[in-house]
């Protein structure tokens, strides 16, 4: 019987498979039924940072400039009600008296403001790991790319000065280089980068002249973005490498582990088919690679990388002109 377990950002995991931050996980009988279905490890729901202003300042009012517009107030303020600051360090110290699966705490950040200090708070609470969901839309024509790239540097320094469990970063692909990105997020501390954020798209409902929410759920063929960037970043950066968006079954996990994925990340599949489907996708991957007589996951990860490649200064140019000529 194949070894499925691995390590990520230190942390030992009985597989690779991690329920990514979602409402799945918001509560401590969703936490219970993700350790019951056979993940390997839990990323909270994330916590923004707009919910801890609103706890720690007697009038939120002060935090609300032109970037906030009336529809997120609200929003943020039905956040607060459900899932607190408060509430969110209740939820990891009870879960880690409730599983024993690696609890991951993720907090959604757009700033290097002062509410860095509730990383500390949630290190105290019990969490194993920090994921950071830093999501910046560069739509400020006055802001460089090294701007903004000069954000995600400031945060995470600041979140690794003050506390010692280790921290990933979550990020999207919308980056001018993002090999040395990812390179300079590994040179200032992150254990691991997440590959992809799926940022939800909008639409326009040209009846009702309304902006409405789009493509809520990821679809398979979404896979094909982090599986590229996983199999050109193995090898370049020494952090661990996990993979999100679009793995839904066990042949993309399988795909991922040989580009050079330490984990996997799962999230849409498990609203279309419910949160026991780990288990299924955990068997089948088992049964492949005991049909393939691999002993472990460590055995084929990374061998399809461009860092394995005979020819690795051909391998992206190799791939396009396969992809438009059908060849295999």
């Amino acid at each position: 019987m194949a070894d499925l377990s691995t390590v990520y950002m230190g942390l030992q995991l009985r597989n690779p498979l991690i329920v990514a931050s979602c409402s799945l996980s918001k509560n401590l009988d969703g936490i219970r039924r993700i350790e019951e279905s056979g993940a390997g490890a839990i990323v909270l729901k994330s916590l923004f940072e707009e919910q801890i202003q609103k706890e720690m300042v007697d009038d939120i009012e002060q935090y609300i400039g032109p970037s906030w517009h009336s529809e997120a107030y609200d929003y943020v303020n039905k956040m607060g009600m459900e899932l607190g600051p408060r509430e969110y360090l209740t939820l990891i110290e009870e879960s880690k008296k409730s599983v024993g699966i690696p609890i991951i705490a993720s907090l959604n950040c757009v700033s290097t403001g002062w509410w860095k200090d509730y990383a500390k708070q949630i290190e105290s609470a019990g969490a194993d790991g920090l994921e950071l969901n830093i999501a910046l839309l560069p739509h400020n024509v006055k802001k460089s790319s090294e701007d903004i790239e000069n954000i995600y540097y400031k945060v995470l320094e600041r979140i690794n000065e003050i506390i010692r469990i280790p921290v990933a970063v979550k990020i999207g692909p919308y980056f001018t280089s993002l090999t040395q990105f990812a390179s300079e997020l590994n040179k200032r501390g992150a254990a691991a980068l997440v590959l992809f954020n799926r940022f939800y798209q909008f639409d326009i409902n040209i009846e009702k002249r309304t902006i409405v929410g789009a493509n809520h759920l990821s679809t398979s063929g979404e896979m094909s973005l982090p599986l590229r960037w996983i199999s050109l970043l193995f090898g370049q950066v020494e952090c661990d490498l996990s993979a999100t968006t679009g793995i839904h079954n066990s042949e993309s996990v399988i795909k991922l582990v040989f580009a050079g994925a330490q984990s996997v990340q799962l999230c849409s599949v498990l609203y279309k088919k419910g949160v026991e489907y780990v288990g299924t996708i955990l068997n089948e991957t088992e049964k492949w690679l005991d049909k393939h007589d691999i002993q472990s996951l460590d055995q084929i990860r990374g061998t399809l990388s461009q860092a394995e490649s005979t020819s690795p200064e051909l391998y992206e140019r190799l791939q396009y002109i396969k992809a438009l000529v059908g060849i295999e």
